[in-house]
């Protein structure tokens, strides 16, 4: 099965010779409990470019670590589980899904209350996907964090 992970990302799909990607809005909280424990919570809706209606959405949670400090950079990776969710190409079907995701990137602070997600990558593993097989979407995400507290 062709999919695609968030702007940037993707694979091959069955269909056609170009790449399918899939892109999306997408939301994420961090909590900073101490400088080594901390959790981070996402969510991304993962609507356009869908080929014959295929779509994702992923929901997961899981430690974030800070990996390398510098200046106003701060490199990390993360480790998730969560809810994969997909509806297949011309309505096939659809299904919720186990989802494990391994990733990092770089979080460059603005101001005291505004961090710039340079760059998140994240390889997600759906163990079991369909008739004991895996799926591996991948991707590459970009954005801004406001910090409440």
């Amino acid at each position: 099965m062709g999919s695609a992970f968030r702007p940037g990302g993707g694979a091959n799909p069955i269909y056609g010779t170009d790449t399918n990607f899939l892109a999306g809005p997408g939301a994420y909280a961090d909590f900073h409990f101490t400088h080594w424990f901390q959790l981070e919570a996402e969510g991304r809706w993962l609507r356009f470019h869908e080929y014959a209606g295929e779509h994702q959405d992923n929901y997961l949670i899981g430690p974030k670590v800070p990996v390398y400090r510098f200046h106003h950079a701060q490199v990390y990776g993360k480790a998730m589980i969560g809810l994969g969710k997909m509806t297949f190409p011309n309505n096939y079907g659809y299904g919720t899904f186990t989802a494990l995701a391994f990733g990092g990137g770089v979080d460059y602070r603005l101001s005291r209350k505004l961090t710039l997600r340079a760059a998140d990558f994240e390889f997600q593993d759906w163990p079991v996907f369909l008739a004991n097989s895996s799926l591996h979407p991948y991707g590459l995400s970009v954005g801004m964090s406001y910090r409440v507290f």
